[in-house]
């Protein structure tokens, strides 16, 4: 292994190509982006609920048994937060799954940066204008990244257990 800054150059494996291993701030700096998105998301939401309270919009009674009675903007917004507890979960573990196996390479970290800014985009619609079919778009290009992030990290490890 060759060590140039701060990515590593592991040798060539049986015909595999060069590979840049990359620092493991590198790898994880777009989880912190999409964990920030997510934390974002829910102290906006905090601040829009109690704004409802305190409004008297809402009543606590209402929404006590998760009752969809939240003004229509507070439940675009949650519904927002609430999708950054689908496809970026299956982000998370292989992100922590990629490190742990040291498959965390420049395509990993390309890849990973591609389903952030889906992320990004997709949460920037779903709480501005909304536009379903565009939402839609933008999600299954970001669930097509991660699912070809699963399949390279996939066939990598099954690769190299043989």
């Amino acid at each position: 292994m060759t060590v140039l800054g701060r990515y590593k150059f592991e040798p060539p494996v049986r015909g595999v190509a060069l590979r840049v291993v990359m620092s493991v701030a590198s790898v994880l700096a777009p989880l912190f982006v999409q964990v920030a998105l997510t934390l974002g998301l829910l102290l906006w939401l905090a601040m829009i609920r109690q704004g409802d309270f305190s409004s008297g919009a809402v009543q606590p009674s209402r929404i006590a048994l998760r009752e969809p009675n939240w003004p229509p903007r507070t439940q675009q917004v949650a519904n927002c937060f609430s999708n950054q507890f689908e496809l970026p979960v299956l982000f998370y573990v292989l992100t922590a799954l990629a490190l742990v196996t040291r498959q965390a390479d420049l395509l990993f970290v390309v890849m990973a940066w591609m389903f952030v800014a889906t992320r990004l985009v997709h949460a920037y619609i779903h709480t501005t204008n909304n536009v379903v079919i565009r939402r839609g778009l933008v999600f299954g290009v970001g669930a097509l990244v991660l699912i070809l992030m699963w399949l390279v990290f996939i066939v990598r490890i099954l690769a190299a257990s043989t």
